[in-house]
């Protein structure tokens, strides 16, 4: 939108766009839309838009670490620019930590049946876009970018099935 590349201060310029897709991608879609049908939101929306949130963070993780180097010529100082690609691999792997736990922690809390694990089945998957986001550069992550974005689909389709099971 407007707001992340343009305007006065675009925050995919300062760093921030990381932190505006986890608030907007995860918690404000998962909790308004739990609260448009349910007129509240429950203590489980707000554990279950971390991993929505989580994996359509990583998708921008991804692509910063793939544009690294044109982003910082261009002076779009995305957190990777500032902090370096590893500091992006690290990100992304704490962002699959955090969406692979949630559904464990839904379960452990006794909110949702084990059913909510279905998710833990793309763990494989994961783990192979993560070793292509370590190994690959350039445009050989497109293939990484896609993959995540797909991840992100199959998960959200799997908790969803588990939350309602």
């Amino acid at each position: 939108g407007l707001a992340y590349t343009g305007g006065p201060f675009p925050l995919a310029y300062n760093g921030l766009g990381d932190v505006f897709v986890m608030a907007f991608f995860g918690f404000v879609a998962v909790c308004g839309t739990t609260f448009v049908q349910a007129l509240y939101v429950p203590e489980i929306a707000w554990l279950a838009s971390i991993p929505i949130g989580a994996l359509a963070t990583a998708i921008l993780v991804v692509n910063n670490v793939r544009d690294f180097e044109g982003d910082r010529r261009a002076g779009k100082t995305t957190l990777v620019v500032r902090f370096g690609r590893a500091s992006g691999v690290q990100e992304y792997a704490f962002l699959l930590l955090a969406s692979y736990a949630t559904p464990i922690v839904l379960h452990l809390l006794g909110w949702s049946s084990v059913w909510v694990c279905l998710p833990l089945l793309t763990l494989p998957w994961s783990l192979r876009l993560f070793r292509s986001l370590v190994n690959d550069r350039g445009v050989a992550l497109n293939q990484t970018l896609a993959g995540t974005a797909k991840l992100l689909s199959a998960f959200g389709v799997l908790m969803a099935i588990g939350i309602v099971s």
